[in-house]
């Protein structure tokens, strides 16, 4: 799982899954999901994160395996 936070268009995508995306639905106003061809979601783009996200931490508690952070 990845998130990535895009600050020129504050859009945050959360990247659930390697698999590509064929379906969107928004599902609120800026909020869109995205399914794989078998209908899993695999992913979720937030437009105007920093006005619905608590951007300014992240807590990560109990996940089996690595915790890698890449500065951007």
């Amino acid at each position: 799982m990845k998130l990535n936070y895009h600050a020129d268009t504050d859009s945050l995508y959360i990247d659930l899954s390697e698999r590509t995306s064929v379906e969107s639905r928004e599902i609120s106003d800026g909020v869109v999901l995205d399914d794989d061809a078998d209908g899993n979601l695999v992913g979720i783009d937030i437009d105007n994160a920093s006005h619905k996200v608590a951007l300014q931490r992240l807590v990560v508690s109990r996940l089996p395996g690595e915790l890698e952070r890449i500065a951007g």
